[in-house]
């Protein structure tokens, strides 16, 4: 299924648009975000389109430099989204969901001899790169949306090897714990006994010039910092808890994942990024400060 376009409101009469927080406290208190709340919501995104409502997307961008692109499969819906800035030529993040649908494991990885990193079909030639920038560059290919997280279809899996949906990370990092957590969320969190939903928004650091590592000699950005932003939602009502770690030429799989957690209110301040927006304002106080370790079983 060819994927969605979703532009501002400033340009939805455009064929293709261009579209477009707070304190840290952590605690350990082990109770998360009752559901029960007002509808009240002053910093939800705009109800252009109604995936711009969805509870794993970030606030957009509204710099009308940026595409927000939705890609969705014919079985199930979407599939993730995407938000690219066309200046840099770099993703600012992709956001997905795991829940009971769409978390079986149907198919194998894509894997093809001559395209494995197809290009995002709908993101213009205009604010691509003419060929593959990792190519010989020293950086893999990191996955946002991972592969391993949508092998429910061939469409699906395939769709997550777009280079939109690509980082480049050092092969020691990908690998390592960035892996690691990766594994925490798609193997030791995503089980029907703990959640309904889990939310999920990631990316590397693009936008303030301090948090990029360099640019390579093809204009790839590379991120000195990539992040993990993750709301679950079940039984119990809501909790969320956010990732915070260095881009590192470095092994760290070893490492306590405590280290490296953080309120979604610090990950706000350190990306500039407005993550779970679209819950109610009184839930969304609540979860961003708090983390909630031991409900995570992290220790």
């Amino acid at each position: 299924m060819k994927p969605t376009l979703l532009p501002l409101l400033t340009v939805l009469l455009c064929t293709l648009a261009l579209c477009g927080c707070s304190s840290d406290s952590d605690d350990d208190d082990n109770t998360p975000g009752d559901r029960s709340s007002s509808s009240r919501n002053v910093n939800a995104n705009p109800a252009i389109q109604p995936e711009y409502t969805r509870l794993e997307m970030p606030h957009v961008k509204n710099d009308n430099n940026n595409l927000v692109v939705v890609h969705k499969t014919a079985e199930y819906g979407v599939n993730y989204i995407v938000e690219w800035d066309c200046q840099k030529k770099s993703q600012r993040w992709s956001c997905y969901t795991l829940d009971r649908s769409n978390s079986p494991k149907n198919v194998s990885r894509y894997y093809s001899d001559s395209n494995q990193y197809p290009k995002d079909p709908n993101i213009p030639s205009t604010y691509t790169f003419a060929s593959d920038p990792y190519y010989r560059s020293g950086y893999d290919h990191g996955h946002i949306c991972p592969s391993y997280d949508r092998l429910n279809s061939k469409e699906a899996n395939y769709q997550t090897f777009y280079l939109s949906n690509m980082q480049p990370q050092r092969n020691a990092f990908n690998s390592g714990i960035w892996l690691k957590m990766e594994n925490i969320v798609s193997k030791t969190w995503n089980l029907d006994k703990l959640r309904d939903t889990l939310y999920v928004c990631k990316g590397g650091t693009i936008d303030n010039p301090e948090q990029v590592l360099l640019i390579t000699d093809k204009g790839l950005l590379v991120p000195r910092y990539f992040y993990m932003a993750i709301l679950c939602k079940n039984a119990q009502g809501y909790k969320a808890i956010g990732f915070w770690v260095e881009h590192l030429n470095e092994d760290h799989s070893r490492d306590n994942l405590l280290d490296y957690v953080v309120s979604i209110d610090k990950l706000e301040s350190l990306t500039g990024i407005d993550f779970f927006c679209n819950l109610p304002d009184d839930v969304e106080e609540t979860v961003e400060k708090t983390t909630y370790p031991s409900s995570w079983q992290l220790n």
